[in-house]
């Protein structure tokens, strides 16, 4: 009599491919990505000198604010709009320079703008004239056809990184509790980037005022450790 095989049954998920423009866009983010990004604190440097943030709980509360009302906000929605090519991208890189509340912020985003589109041009090959950072951003973003939500989400959370950190050289903020902060904004970034989605040129706003008057104030500010 003959006998039958056993079939073997495998529940054993198949692999998922890797994401490679994924990749490359966490290198475009890196804090080692050559843009500067170490040198600026969006104002944050007078938020602390003026006694508005004193604490891992004011910190969050301010970041918050930059990120879902201020410059956060816009700077996702500059992407967005970069990404789908409704305006030509340097009428968009012109509208987003006069977005800027205080020089300090133009030059910030301007300065990481320019390094950003220089190495990424030369190293992939894109079109990438010097532009404001975020508009850089999407215009690469488009030209590698990587996802704009994904990208809006990963730059907010760069962004706020980059924040936690300064804020760990201006006032007493241990590792735990920054990165503790840091992942509190985490799901606060995917949403921002998430609404960019369903928003226009119109629905372009800022009211983190504060944050604002903190740029505008910081460009006399003395002694101080960043350029913004």
């Amino acid at each position: 009599m003959a006998m039958v095989a056993p079939i073997v049954m495998s529940t054993a998920t198949p692999p998922m491919p890797i994401d490679r423009n994924l990749l490359t866009l966490t290198q475009w983010l890196s804090p080692a990505y050559p843009v500067g990004a170490f040198a600026y604190s969006h104002g944050l440097e007078t938020a602390v000198q003026a006694g508005w943030v004193i604490d891992p709980a004011t910190l969050e509360d301010w970041l918050r604010d930059v990120l879902s009302a201020g410059s956060g906000k816009t700077d996702a929605l500059w992407i967005w709009l970069v990404w789908r090519g409704d305006h030509p991208v340097v009428e968009l890189d012109a509208m987003a320079r006069a977005w800027s509340p205080a020089q300090e912020r133009l030059r910030e985003a301007e300065r990481q703008g320019a390094a950003f589109a220089k190495v990424t041009a030369e190293v992939w090959g894109l079109d990438l004239p010097p532009m404001l950072l975020p508009v850089a951003l999407g215009a690469a973003a488009r030209q590698m056809a990587m996802d704009p939500e994904q990208v809006a989400a990963l730059y907010l959370h760069a962004f706020a990184g980059n924040l936690v950190a300064a804020a760990q050289r201006l006032m007493p903020l241990g590792q735990t509790a920054a990165q503790g902060v840091l992942s509190r904004l985490t799901p606060l970034c995917a949403d921002v980037a998430a609404a960019g989605r369903g928003l226009t040129l119109d629905d372009m706003s800022s009211t983190a005022f504060l944050s604002d008057v903190a740029a505008m104030r910081h460009e006399t500010l003395e002694p101080r450790l960043f350029q913004s």
